[in-house]
């Protein structure tokens, strides 16, 4: 006689899974009559194959559309098509900007100093603490998905040699002070350049210097040099404002003095010239009467010289009757008290 299992409970034996699959599938016969069960799989998978015919690519990202892992087409934005389970996409942000970190990381708002990055040599043999940024965009999306393997760490080592050899070829000086723009520059070029060659598809936006330090072992000495310089440049200046203040002072009393220079003679010659022209009219005039010119000059020439004299006047008739009077007496007490005056004035 075989044994068969009893429920412990005294039900008939049955399976209880059995029992709960056969209820469910009574009652979805039920919900859809004369269809059964595999009418709501059919429905299932027609649902499914609508959804995954269907996708949508973002305004910043491109869609890539691979059918068995080759790429067959390239589409924008928008809503797309695609065979369900034989097509897949891959819609990579082409607009972002992303960002790489060269010497340093930053990880919750802490900053890791990272001295293999970091560490650089001169173009003068110096030693330099250059910690940079390096912000990029993905310019073909093919190429940046499947062209490099791990693009971001390219790009990471990418940057480093080339700030590496655009700090060989400069000095301390240039990269500590006025020559950080130009660095950059050519630093994202040399990068541009070595990533097209790798087809990476990607696009170098900026490339930025955080911070360039000379290393904390000299860094007292740097500062101490950085000083003098400051003190030179401040100096230089200083002498440049004095000769600007000088040298327009000196033009300006140069050319005041020469324009009353000029001045003066315009003056004299235009005295000289009226002199002149005084003259020609009195000669005019002259001799068109030479006996009233002559006997005037005369007059006033004498009025001139005797103003300061002492005169007698006499008649003609009564001077032949007058004796003559010389006073010497006079003359030379008058000229011995211009002699005092002329003593006393030294």
């Amino acid at each position: 006689m075989a044994w068969e299992p009893k429920d412990p409970w005294g039900g008939s034996g049955q399976d209880p899974l059995d029992e709960a699959l056969r209820k469910a599938q009574d009652q979805l016969t039920r919900l859809v009559p004369g269809r059964g069960f595999k009418s709501i799989i059919y429905i299932v998978l027609a649902v499914l194959a609508l959804w995954q015919s269907v996708f949508i690519v973002a305004p910043d990202e491109q869609g890539l559309v691979k059918r068995f892992g080759d790429i067959v087409r390239e589409v924008e934005s928008g809503p797309h098509f695609k065979i369900p389970f034989v097509e897949t996409v891959d819609t990579p942000k082409i607009e972002k900007l992303h960002r790489v970190e060269v010497g340093f990381r930053e990880d919750r708002g802490r900053t890791q100093f990272i001295p293999r990055e970091a560490l650089m040599l001169t173009g003068d043999m110096n030693i330099l603490s250059l910690e940079f940024i390096v912000q990029y965009k993905i310019k073909e999306a093919k190429n940046y998905l499947y062209k490099v393997a791990d693009v971001e760490s390219t790009i990471h080592n990418a940057a480093e040699a080339a700030m590496r050899e655009v700090i060989g070829k400069s000095k301390i000086d240039e990269a500590l002070t006025i020559g950080k723009a130009q660095i950059q520059q050519e630093a994202q070029d040399l990068l541009q350049g070595i990533l097209d060659q790798y087809l990476a598809g990607v696009q170098v936006a900026t490339i930025q210097l955080q911070d360039v330090n000379p290393p904390e072992a000299v860094a007292a000495a740097f500062k101490d040099v950085a000083s003098a310089k400051e003190d030179r440049e401040k100096l230089i200046n200083q002498s440049h404002g004095y000769r600007n203040d000088l040298i327009p002072r000196a033009k300006g009393e140069a050319a005041q003095g020469i324009n009353q220079a000029k001045g003066s003679a315009q003056s004299r010659i235009a005295r000289a010239e009226g002199e002149a022209n005084y003259f020609l009219q009195t000669l005019k005039e002259y001799k068109l009467a030479k006996d009233v010119i002559s006997k005037r000059v005369y007059i006033e020439t004498m009025e001139e010289v005797m103003s300061n004299t002492e005169k007698i006047i006499l008649d003609s008739k009564a001077a032949g009757n007058v004796l003559p009077f010389l006073p010497l007496d006079r003359e030379s007490r008058s000229r011995g008290e211009t002699a005092t005056q002329g003593g006393d004035s030294r």
